[in-house]
Order: C-alpha cells, then structure tokens, then sequence
C-alpha cells in the first residue's frame, strides 16, 4: 500500500476511535452485566481496542513519521 493510502487509512481509523468512544447508542439504557452498567463495560471494551490500535500505529506510522528505522 502506499504511503498516502496507509495515511489516510490511519486517519480513517482514528476517526472511528473517536466516533464510537462515547457509546451514545447505549442512552438510557438500564442493562447490568456482571454488577456494571453496560455503558461501563463498552468503555473497558473499547479502551482495550483503543490501546491495540494505538500500539499497531507506533509500530507503523509513528516510526515512519518519525524517521526512524528498525532493524
């Protein structure tokens, strides 16, 4: 892929990070699961998602936007 394609992938996934961050499908809803609001468990669920994002990105962009080079 290249570099402009890669890029603007990113930016694609960092926008849906941010879009669905604040689980706002889950309103009003009273459900419990395992003593937790389900709200709660979406933040959980998605801060572990965010997280592997994140760590693919470091390994890939930030190192290529930065210059530096693994060997």
């Amino acid at each position: 892929m290249t570099r402009q394609k890669t890029d603007y992938l990113w930016i694609v996934v960092f926008a849906l990070l941010v879009v669905f961050a604040v689980p706002w499908f889950l309103w009003g809803d009273a459900r419990v699961v395992a003593g937790l609001p389900l709200w709660l468990w979406w933040h959980v669920g998605w801060m572990g998602v965010a997280s592997v994002v994140f760590y693919a990105f470091t390994r890939g962009a930030w190192d290529r936007g930065m210059g530096v080079t693994r060997g």
